[in-house]
């Protein structure tokens, strides 16, 4: 073979590993990329089923608590229009939001149940009110986990040379599940 020759199969062939390699990285990359949303996606589910369960149990309670406190319309009607609008929001801020009223409206709730010595001491209420704080702490835990999944897929979509790839396969930014600031305080509620 003449040097020309040699020369020649040499550049193609390094042409070609760099093509090979640009390819794997560039394939491993959006296969990483695609994982990450994937994550984002099946944490906002979890939320969403937790969302969902919660809303299942609040009729329950709210029934309960009518049972003692026929009087207290301006609570259920609070309570029934926040589950509305959850159960309607699409977006993760519009679910947030809707969260955060029925928080507040469940506050409320909690409120009217102290003037009711009765009603705190019914066992279809306790049971309510455990099962109640369970889907609570579930909520919580699958919100941190999304946070986790979107905090680090914003990262990675927005880190060189990886920030190319995403910009290219067209993905972007994804929202938090936040709190409002005022239902970070947990309400004082006495059950003595």
């Amino acid at each position: 073979m003449s040097p020309k020759k040699i020369t020649l199969i040499s550049i193609i062939s390094v042409i070609v590993l760099l093509l090979i390699i640009t390819s794997a990285w560039f394939i491993g990359t959006r296969n990483k990329l695609v994982t990450l949303e994937e994550n984002i996606n099946a944490a906002w589910s979890e939320i969403d089923n937790q969302l969902q369960r919660r809303n299942d149990l609040i009729p329950n309670l709210v029934a309960t608590v009518k049972g003692y406190a026929k009087h207290e319309r301006e609570v259920f009607t609070q309570i029934a229009e926040a589950r509305a609008k959850l159960a309607g929001a699409k977006t993760v801020a519009e679910k947030a939001q809707g969260y955060n009223e029925l928080q507040s409206a469940l506050s409320r709730l909690l409120v009217v149940v102290e003037r009711y010595p009765e009603l705190k001491a019914d066992q279809n209420f306790i049971r309510l009110q455990d099962e109640l704080a369970g889907t609570e702490n579930r909520i919580a835990v699958a919100r941190k986990r999304y946070n986790d999944s979107v905090r680090i897929f914003n990262t990675k979509i927005r880190r060189f040379p990886t920030s190319i790839i995403a910009n290219m396969i067209g993905l972007t930014k994804k929202e938090y599940f936040q709190i409002e600031e005022g239902a970070r305080k947990a309400p004082k509620v006495s059950f003595d």
